[in-house]
C-alpha cells in the first residue's frame, strides 16, 4: 500500500500529472519544498502553491488549502509532517485528484488507506524530483 508502486505507475504519474498543487510550499529557496516545486516548475508541469500564510510563491497565485483552488489538480504533492496529511488527503479526495504524493520521509498509512479506499494513487515516502529525473525524462 502506499508507497509500493512500480516504476511503470511511477512513468505513467510522472507523465499524466500535469497540474501540481504543492501543500506546504515554502517561499524561502533553501526549503526542500521549494526547490522541489521550482524544479517540477521548469520542466514543464503546473505548480499551484498551497500555503495559507502566503499570497504567492515562485511568481503563481497561493492557496490556503486545496478546496480554495479554482482549478483542476491531477496530483497534490504534501510537504507537511506524517500527522497533518490525514485531512490533505480527504481533501485532495473530495476535490478529486488522481494522485496523492506524500514526499520523502512522510508516512501516514491511515491516510493512505483512506485516499486508496477512494480511489486515489497513493505515492508515500518518496521524492517526485528524484523520480522524475530518474524516470520522468523518458
Amino acid at each position: 500500500m502506499g508507497s509500493l508502486v512500480s516504476v511503470s505507475v511511477l512513468k505513467q504519474v510522472l507523465r499524466d500529472s500535469g497540474t501540481i498543487a504543492v501543500v506546504g510550499l515554502s517561499p524561502k529557496d533553501s526549503r526542500p519544498s521549494n526547490q522541489v516545486a521550482r524544479y517540477l516548475q521548469g520542466v514543464g508541469y503546473r505548480i499551484i502553491p498551497v500555503n495559507p500564510g502566503q499570497s504567492e510563491i515562485l511568481g503563481e497565485q497561493c492557496y490556503p488549502d486545496l478546496l480554495s483552488i479554482p482549478e483542476r489538480i491531477d496530483l497534490v504533492d504534501i510537504f507537511r509532517s506524517a500527522d497533518q496529511v490525514e485531512p490533505i488527503v480527504r481533501d485532495a479526495i473530495q476535490i478529486r485528484a488522481r494522485v496523492v504524493w506524500m514526499q520523502q520521509g512522510v508516512v501516514n498509512q491511515q491516510a493512505a488507506t483512506i485516499g486508496e479506499q477512494a480511489g486515489l494513487l497513493v505515492i508515500m515516502d518518496r521524492c517526485i524530483k528524484v523520480d522524475h529525473l530518474q524516470y520522468g525524462c523518458e
